[in-house]
């Protein structure tokens, strides 16, 4: 953990939490403060969930952590196999009428629920056992380079029962029952590395954001682009073709500003054939937008000019609350990233860290 050290200025960083464990996720309950969970995979352990209600001073293993129910099964070139949790990817806080409730999704796609603050989660099977699952999420053989995963867990502020959720691969869905029932939600998203036109699913968002304040707004970081959507037409938009031609509009975070719906920051990456990713140009730079996608405008003062041959995934970058924005970003080098004036400046909070899965900022 990074702690203010005064003014967002300095940063003081604690030791290793779950040391020697890969950490995908670690999140605060907006309505509990004091209370955290985390998710995490230790190489001969496997995946698990840690919870903390005490601002993460102490963590306690989950007492059943996600885990497929017998029977699922995943679709590969050798024939169906048992479905298992490689890890726990995504974590999401329930309603604010739900106090308990959270949302974890897996890879591969797998989306769970947990009602006592993380302490045991139950398959959300509506999902899970839907009969059109391995439609929509592919054979093992189909998932990106790094692996299959649902994530970008996203509650209506104003119905329990509305979700959405991102796959990779699999697209855009959304639900209006708590999970009971599931449609495809891609229409307008491209999907160049599918045969077909205009799929119904089979895309691969990386990042998907619905803004608290304007909740019928979803905003998506593809990997075919940057898209806005406003609910009611039920079609995405493609604003990343406003991003400069030679940087493209291909990254994994999207972050929205937490008080004007219009504004969000990105972090491009080279979408070409290269793997693993980097920065366009070995040139890191966040883009920003104060218009909903209109225009966007570079912001890299202070980072790398040259040899900057990192990228942020799609959990790793995210924004404070504060009268400035602070923005945040961790990169594939180990380093985290701190701007205090919604992102116009920047400066390495930490460096010589493992490479970074996910930044969130809290309140303690």
């Amino acid at each position: 953990m990074l702690r203010d050290g005064g003014g967002r200025r300095s940063w003081n960083i604690s030791a290793p939490i779950c040391f020697g464990t890969s950490v995908f996720h670690i999140v605060q309950d907006p309505r509990d403060p004091k209370r955290m969970v985390l998710s995490s995979k230790a190489g001969h352990l496997g995946p698990t969930v840690m919870v903390s209600a005490d601002g993460g001073r102490k963590w306690t293993e989950a007492a059943k952590p996600p885990a497929f129910p017998a029977g699922l099964t995943h679709r590969s070139q050798h024939g169906d196999q048992p479905r298992t949790v490689d890890h726990v990817f995504w974590l999401q806080p329930g309603h604010a009428s739900q106090p308990g409730v959270w949302y974890a999704g897996t890879s591969p796609q797998g989306l769970f629920r947990s009602q006592d603050h993380g302490r045991t989660w139950e398959s959300v099977d509506g999902f899970n056992a839907h009969e059109k699952w391995h439609d929509w999420c592919g054979a093992k053989e189909q998932a990106p380079p790094d692996g299959a995963r649902l994530h970008s867990i996203n509650v209506d502020p104003r119905d329990a029962r509305h979700l959405y959720i991102g796959m990779s691969s699999g697209g855009v869905f959304e639900s209006t029952d708590s999970g009971a029932s599931w449609k495809p939600l891609n229409k307008g998203c491209a999907a160049d590395f599918i045969p077909v036109p205009n799929p119904e699913y089979g895309h691969d968002p990386h990042c998907v954001r619905l803004h608290p304040l304007m909740p019928d707004r979803l905003y998506q970081q593809n990997h075919c682009g940057i898209y806005r959507m406003e609910r009611a037409r039920g079609e995405w938009e493609r604003i990343g073709t406003k991003m400069p031609k030679k940087i493209g509009d291909i990254g994994f975070p999207m972050v929205l500003h937490p008080r004007d719906p219009d504004t969000c920051w990105v972090f491009p990456m080279d979408g070409t054939s290269v793997w693993p990713r980097t920065s366009p140009g070995g040139k890191p730079a966040v883009y920003k937008t104060t218009n909903a996608g209109r225009t966007w405008t570079r912001h890299a003062h202070g980072m790398p000019e040259t040899n900057g041959w990192w990228t942020v995934f799609r959990q790793a970058m995210t924004a404070d609350a504060g009268k400035n924005v602070g923005v945040y970003f961790g990169t594939t080098q180990g380093a985290v990233w701190a701007s205090r004036d919604e992102g116009e400046r920047w400066r390495a909070a930490a460096e010589g860290l493992p490479r970074i899965q996910s930044v969130e900022a809290a309140y303690l």
